[in-house]
């Protein structure tokens, strides 16, 4: 918290024309003590008596028009010490995060880490294997249902329009029903997932 200002021009060119020549000799004797500081720095009791003096002498001069220029002065503040205790803490943490970094970059290095890298592409084979089965288990099975029906088809129509038409619908129906079964069960697999 601001307990003081930093002397500004206009306060230190009253007190050097002898403006405030009229106050106290042991105050402006303080005043020119601050301000001979490095800082320049009024505390604001100091402050209160220049005030209090002003209007003593009933002098043409106010304190805000002194302090014109003036800034807080905001003490530094000091800095604790850190705890050894959490400083090896953190040295452990960092030394942690390091390690796994670096074993994340070299793990393809050596050839451990080979073995990963095949059961992955062993997944990826039985994944594809699946798929490839799949399709080829719906175009068997829409083959096989348009073949069917154009043979039984031959049984009551006589037209070979008829047997194609009849036959086209039902290998539709089917393939619709194949869709939505593989559907379902991609969906199942997926809320595994």
């Amino acid at each position: 918290m601001a307990a003081a200002l930093r002397a500004g021009p206009r306060l230190r060119r009253a007190l050097e024309s002898g403006e405030l020549a009229e106050l106290p000799a042991a105050l402006r004797a303080e005043l020119e003590q601050a301000l001979a500081s490095e800082e320049a720095v009024l505390s604001f009791s100091l402050l209160r008596r220049l005030h209090a003096a002003l209007r003593e002498a009933e002098s043409p001069l106010y304190l805000y028009q002194l302090l014109e220029g003036c800034d807080v002065y905001l003490p530094p503040l000091p800095v604790p010490p850190r705890n050894p205790e959490l400083v090896a803490r953190l040295e452990r943490i960092r030394a942690r995060l390091a390690n796994e970094e670096y074993r994340r970059m070299t793990r393809n290095v050596t050839g451990q880490e080979t073995r990963g890298t095949l059961s992955e592409i062993g997944r990826q084979v039985r994944s594809m294997k699946a798929v490839f089965i799949t399709v080829f288990n719906f175009i068997v099975t829409v083959a096989t249902a348009f073949a069917c029906t154009l043979l039984g088809s031959r049984y009551i129509f006589t037209e070979p329009a008829a047997h194609v038409l009849a036959a086209v619908i039902v290998a539709s129906v089917v393939g619709l029903a194949e869709l939505y079964m593989m559907v379902r069960a991609l969906e199942g697999e997926l809320g595994k997932l």
